[in-house]
């Protein structure tokens, strides 16, 4: 054998020596994120997470959880803040549980619409919640997902007018005091059930109604155990899309900057879907027999804004909130 011939292998184990490191950095670079919510895989929202999973598949191993298969409804924001999970698309309830000066962002008939709710985020008050998240819970805030508008969805055939007409009414909300609040707001008696048992909870009967936008309501089939949507447009319908500040601070700046337009992308895509199925759900539930139709609305945002500003909660809110709120155009 030839020295030549014999150092062949000698040279390839050297190479692959030489390689191993710059392999193992690669494997170390890609970062695992799970993200956990409670919408279905059918959901609009769902499509657009797929989105921003494809859009990181080159520097990020996204793991996408829906259905609360991974935590049930409630539980999400505490599984990141003990790193138990990396992202979740979080309710503004969830955020006033530890921090009661976000439960203004979470009352009724804040937001006049979409546009005014995304205004408000980007601009120095959305900066301000922000801040108190990421330096209170350790978690950092991408951006707000709209859903939709909330309205109410009723079993009983019982004409709605006014708040009045709610009275007796189970309503369902989401766990959470901040949302049972938003039941009563409305004048129903609030029942907490978690967003998968709601379909067997209506047909069960163990409550009389809940309130979701159409969209949520027609991917989740609640036209199928309920008889009539009142169009009370009583919530600007929104999550927030949120990871980990512990992975976020471990991050180079291409790639938050890599994240941040992949999450901004999937919120602009799920914006547009849900402005175009609202109306398209509407038509469909019609078609479907149900009545849906708008009751006295001046008169829930008057009955829901006397109880809010008469309740604890208000007096949590940061000092003319509601003007400022009130003056982004």
């Amino acid at each position: 054998m030839s020295l030549l011939t014999g150092r062949r292998p000698l040279l390839g184990i050297a190479a692959a020596l030489a390689t191993a490191p710059i392999l193992k950095a690669e494997a170390q670079a890609r970062r695992r994120i799970r993200f956990t919510a409670v919408f279905s895989d059918q959901d609009i929202r769902a499509d657009a997470m797929r989105g921003f999973q494809r859009d990181l598949a080159g520097e990020f191993d996204v793991e996408l959880h829906h259905n609360a298969t991974l935590f049930r409804q409630g539980t999400e924001l505490v599984a990141i803040q003990r790193n138990n999970v990396e992202m979740a698309n979080l309710a503004p309830q969830d955020f006033s549980r530890q921090i009661p000066a976000w439960s203004v962002l979470a009352s009724a008939y804040l937001f006049r619409d979409v546009d005014h709710m995304n205004k408000v985020f980007a601009g120095p008050i959305g900066d301000d919640f922000k801040k108190m998240v990421r330096d209170q819970l350790n978690v950092q805030i991408l951006g707000p997902l709209y859903f939709g508008t909330r309205h109410v969805n009723l079993k009983p055939r019982t004409r709605i007018t006014t708040p009045a007409d709610m009275r007796g009414i189970k309503l369902r909300m989401p766990p959470g005091e901040t949302w049972q609040f938003l039941g009563e707001a409305l004048g129903a008696n609030p029942t907490p059930v978690a967003f998968a048992e709601l379909y067997t909870a209506l047909q069960s009967g163990t409550v009389d109604g809940q309130d979701n936008p159409l969209p949520s309501s027609r991917t989740m089939r609640f036209n199928e155990v309920t008889t009539q949507f009142v169009l009370t447009s009583h919530l600007v319908a929104y999550d927030l899309l949120s990871i980990s500040s512990r992975l976020w601070d471990q991050l180079t700046p291409a790639q938050r900057s890599a994240v941040q337009a992949a999450a901004d992308k999937a919120i602009a895509e799920s914006t547009r879907r849900h402005l175009a199925e609202e109306q398209a759900a509407a038509e469909f539930f019609r078609t479907q027999g149900l009545e849906v139709y708008a009751p006295n609305v001046d008169a829930f945002r008057a009955e829901a804004q006397r109880r809010y500003l008469a309740s604890s909660q208000s007096q949590a809110w940061p000092a003319g909130i509601l003007d400022r709120i009130n003056a982004v155009r």
